[in-house]
């Protein structure tokens, strides 16, 4: 049964692109490479190729990036950098900066 009612939409919505988060460790003179670069392989899942160059770059700069993620995926990242480093009794420390 027609009713004769015609209607159209013309909505336009726009969506903005969640912001991605590049995740940084820090140095410190305090935790170890071999540390470092089982983080970034455990947490991270960088190959030892990866890991090691990572780890140059927070030794020789002060910070290395180890990825870029959705906002909860890098605090839970995060989340886990400080709770192993705690385990090992180092001060190791990553950051999170909107790209």
């Amino acid at each position: 049964m027609a009713t004769g009612i015609k209607c159209e939409f013309n909505t336009t919505l726009e969506i903005e692109k969640p912001k991605k988060y590049k995740v940084i460790l820090l140095n410190d003179n305090y935790s170890t490479v071999d540390f470092v670069i089982e983080i970034l392989i455990r947490i991270f899942k960088k190959t030892i190729d990866e890991a090691t160059e990572i780890t140059m770059s927070v030794h020789e700069k002060g910070r290395g990036v180890c990825g870029i993620y959705s906002y909860e995926i890098a605090q839970t990242k995060i989340a886990e950098v400080r709770a192993n480093a705690r385990r090992a009794e180092f001060p190791l420390k990553a950051v999170a900066e909107a790209e």
